[in-house]
């Protein structure tokens, strides 16, 4: 999508302060942070939210879901950590592009 602005920065179009990436994902620090330590993973495939994924995305989105507690062990947050996936307007999204959010304090 070309006025997505999470696939803007995982084009490398738009900077962000970048945590991990692969061919698959890319992990950044929120600029907007609920806490110390408040990471965003994304998909480089665009899919809107969690509510259009099928079986098709369920590789990436295991991947995803197992990236996480590695990212956060390695900022700090060994002894526990929130994750969220905010869906459709309803469930608070504001972007909408599938993401990840993996916050807590240190």
């Amino acid at each position: 999508m070309s006025d997505c602005i999470f696939c803007k920065i995982a084009k490398g179009e738009i900077p962000a302060k970048k945590a991990y990436e692969d061919d698959d994902v890319v992990v950044f620090h929120d600029i907007n942070p609920k806490a110390d330590v408040h990471l965003l993973l994304i998909p480089k495939l665009h899919v809107e939210s969690l509510a259009q994924c099928d079986i098709r995305h369920q590789q990436m989105l295991g991947k995803l879901l197992l990236l996480a507690p590695v990212l956060a062990a390695e900022h700090g947050l060994a002894q526990g950590f929130k994750t969220a996936i905010n869906t459709g307007v309803g469930g608070g999204q504001e972007v909408f592009h599938l993401h990840v959010h993996v916050y807590g304090n240190r």
